[in-house]
């Protein structure tokens, strides 16, 4: 299968572009520099030197080369807007494979480190906030292009972490460095699904298997207060105290993710509460760190109603 992918330089996108080349996909990706071409043709990723701005036309042109588009860049968001309209226009009617990684963001809700109650299934109605308007338009767009055509879908992960990520682990460590103390907003019960980076690439390899047409799926696979988080690195950062911060942003952001349930005094949640549709799963708690309960416990599948190992 000739797979194009767009953000092949990034976390998300080159371990899958290098998944895929290791099963023996042929895998272009897209590169902004004569040194990141260099960097991916060192992985066996063929290199498409262009961009999603001046260069738009040279991407467009690679993807209707590939049998399967997968975009997973981190783009400015008019520049995504117009790259996602333009490789649905360019696509129609190919009977090509188009999967938009998104991201639960989309489902953010701003509660100053409050806990929210509040879960969401992959087609539940919910208010967008306005950060994520045009993520959730570039959403919209890739699937309303399933009906003509293309094999169009959206993969909505949680907080991807593995090696290599830059998510709120790596942040509370940061903030750690920079302050002297593991950063968190309010109260730090504001809360993220997660799933491991491995778990991703899987996932893709599903859908582009068998997923269908105007597919959406939620990748979650468990969930930890930011709290926590920042409690865990204290033990590890030479005894750094835990802070909160009640401005309106910090280190470890200020939305809550999907949640429904209140973690037992003295308990550290286990990260596999959360299923993949959304809804929430019986809780578990463990005396152990979420460090050793993320690294131990990891969930080894995903799979929900259309798409199974």
């Amino acid at each position: 299968m000739n797979v194009f992918v767009i953000g092949a330089t990034g976390f998300v996108g080159g371990t899958l572009a290098r998944h895929l080349t290791a099963r023996e996909h042929l895998v272009t990706g897209l590169a902004r520099t004569d040194v990141a071409a260099v960097a991916l043709a060192a992985d066996g990723i063929t290199p498409v030197v262009a961009d999603l701005d001046s260069r738009r036309s040279a991407t467009i042109d690679a993807a209707l080369e590939a049998d399967v588009v997968v975009y997973a860049a981190q783009a400015d968001p008019m520049l995504e807007t117009a790259t996602v309209e333009s490789l649905t226009r360019a696509m129609a009617g190919t009977g090509k494979t188009l999967i938009f990684l998104s991201g639960s963001g989309v489902l953010l809700q701003r509660t100053a480190g409050a806990w929210s109650q509040d879960s969401f299934a992959e087609h539940d109605p919910f208010a967008v906030e306005p950060l994520a308007t045009s993520r959730k338009a570039a959403e919209d767009t890739v699937l309303a292009a399933a009906s003509d055509r293309l094999r169009a879908m959206v993969i909505r992960p949680g907080l991807i972490w593995g090696p290599g990520d830059h998510g709120h682990v790596p942040m509370t460590y940061q903030s750690v460095a920079a302050t002297g103390a593991a950063c968190y907003v309010g109260p730090g019960l504001h809360t993220y699904s997660h799933v491991h980076i491995d778990d991703v690439t899987r996932l893709f390899t599903l859908a582009l298997e068998a997923g269908r047409a105007g597919g959406l799926y939620h990748a979650v696979a468990g969930e930890v207060p930011n709290r926590w988080i920042a409690r865990e690195s204290r033990t590890t950062s030479a005894a750094a105290p835990a802070a909160s911060h009640h401005r309106k942003r910090s280190w470890s952001g200020e939305s809550s993710g999907p949640s429904s349930w209140q973690p037992p005094a003295g308990c550290v949640p286990c990260a596999h509460s959360r299923n993949w549709g959304g809804a929430p799963s019986a809780p578990t708690c463990c005396p152990r760190s979420v460090k050793h309960a993320w690294e131990a416990r990891r969930p080894q599948h995903v799979t929900d109603v259309s798409l199974s190992l």
